[in-house]
């Protein structure tokens, strides 16, 4: 037992299905017509016709329309210039100008067709110059300009500001969110040397549930079950993955099992979660001033929701100390808490949890962290993004105890991929543990003992 796991003796290696399909949608992509695919846009008299269109709107007026009606009067006015200037300009060209203008005025300019097209996960702009998305788990570039720096840095600044936040020179990373709800971080020159730079995970309009998933290919409808079960009968649950491999969209499905007569209270860096029940409290941090004070952090936040009397805390990200804190609200009656966490695999989630409760400058020792740990969180549940673009459930693992320095775990399932299909996807079984459970009288409590253990017969 010197690798910490458990003895395999019950475990059996079943087939469970094909990894073949990707965890997003897979509907052919919408024709978007983005600002730079009107060739007269870069040429100096449209230019010019802009920048004169620009110069008689009255911002009172513009601010007053509806946004087809001002697309249709500035439509109108750059006919009228363009005739005046005697310059030459069709009807698209005319039409593809006014929607720039107006996109510009009410939007986020050149990203506001790709924040429109509903298969774009990702979007990624590296200075004026470079658009990269993410469809199905893959990144292309896209033919998306911005005019020069000072037309990207204003709109970085108009997202800042619309949160009550800011991004300028002397603060040039903000962490914030559009009206949609989709996630932004934003970094200025000088830290970015080749013009400001903007990551946007969008928000999805239609929220994803286990049903979804499993159409996906993200996991078996044995795991969501057991996951179901998990959230039922209040488990602590961590959600560990890398950067973009579904963290968040796994906390959401399985929050859709909270009981709504629970109170929930949220913590986030920026607000993204989509619970569906009715007693929630969203918790957001808040950068210092520009003076360097008024900072609240996740810790602060995380300390104030033990005080608003919550069922469950749910925390959008642990990155740093606020895990001591994380651990005691699990660990003090606030069972079916949930979080998520960067990490490669279940064991290296508990190794960042660990490093990370040392941050908190408790004094506590290592034994005495991991003890904490084992007490406090039930579920480690692991997602990736795979090479094919998938994003799976890669290890569901059970805190089992801790057996001098190490951590006993429990891997209830584990991917192992077996190969790839002709179009290059991937291929996969799970491998199951049927070792009773350190939970199980839980399980036995809220009647889910005997669903728990179908489940896995049923795998």
């Amino acid at each position: 037992m010197s690798d910490g796991n458990l003895p395999i003796f019950g475990r059996r290696r079943i087939e469970t299905f094909g990894v073949s399909a990707p965890s997003v949608a897979t509907a052919p992509a919408p024709e978007i017509r983005y600002h730079s695919d009107n060739v007269g846009a870069v040429r100096p008299e449209v230019a010019e016709l802009r920048n004169l269109c620009l110069a008689r709107m009255d911002a009172t007026a513009v601010a007053s329309l509806a946004p087809e009606r001002l697309l249709n009067e500035v439509e109108r006015l750059i006919s009228d210039l363009a005739t005046d200037k005697r310059v030459q300009m069709n009807a698209r060209e005319q039409r593809a100008l006014a929607t720039e203008l107006v996109d510009d005025m009410l939007g986020l300019g050149p990203l506001e067709p790709l924040l429109l097209d509903d298969t774009i996960n990702d979007i990624m702009v590296n200075g004026p110059d470079h658009c990269f998305v993410e469809r199905g788990g893959k990144l292309t570039q896209v033919p998306v300009r911005f005019r020069d720096w000072a037309h990207l840095t204003n709109i970085c600044q108009r997202i800042a500001a619309s949160i009550g936040r800011r991004v300028d020179e002397s603060s040039p990373m903000c962490d914030a969110r559009l009206k949609d709800g989709s996630r932004v971080n934003i970094i200025l020159p000088p830290l970015a040397i080749d013009g400001p730079s903007i990551s946007i995970r969008k928000f999805s309009k239609k929220p994803i549930d286990f049903e979804k998933l499993i159409s996906y290919g993200s996991l078996t409808p044995s795991i969501a079950r057991i996951l179901e079960i998990s959230a039922r009968c209040r488990l602590n649950i961590i959600i560990s993955g890398g950067t973009g491999s579904g963290k968040t969209t796994m906390m959401n499905a399985l929050s859709r099992f909270i009981d709504p007569a629970e109170r929930i209270v949220t913590v986030e860096d920026a607000a993204e979660l989509q619970l569906q029940q009715p007693h929630i409290v969203r918790l957001e941090t808040r950068p210092p001033s520009l003076e360097g004070k008024g900072e609240i952090t996740a810790r602060d936040l995380v300390r104030n929701a033990l005080r608003m009397r919550p069922d469950r805390i749910i925390i959008g990200e642990v990155r740093g100390a606020e895990a001591f804190d994380m651990l005691q609200a699990m660990n003090t009656g606030h069972d079916g808490s949930m979080s998520t966490i960067h990490a490669n695999n279940t064991r290296d989630a508990l190794s960042r949890i660990e490093n990370m409760v040392q941050m908190s400058s408790m004094g506590l020792t290592p034994r005495a962290i991991r003890q904490q740990v084992v007490s406090s969180v039930n579920l480690i549940v692991q997602v990736e993004r795979q090479r094919d673009g998938g994003r799976r459930v890669t290890q569901v693992t059970e805190i089992a105890g801790i057996e001098g320095e190490t951590q006993l775990l429990n891997d209830i399932f584990k991917l192992e991929i077996t190969g790839e299909t002709a179009t290059g996807k991937l291929t996969g079984r799970y491998e199951v543990s049927r070792i009773r459970s350190t939970f199980m009288e839980r399980l036995q409590y809220y009647g889910l003992d005997r669903a728990w253990m179908n489940a896995l017969d049923d795998s």
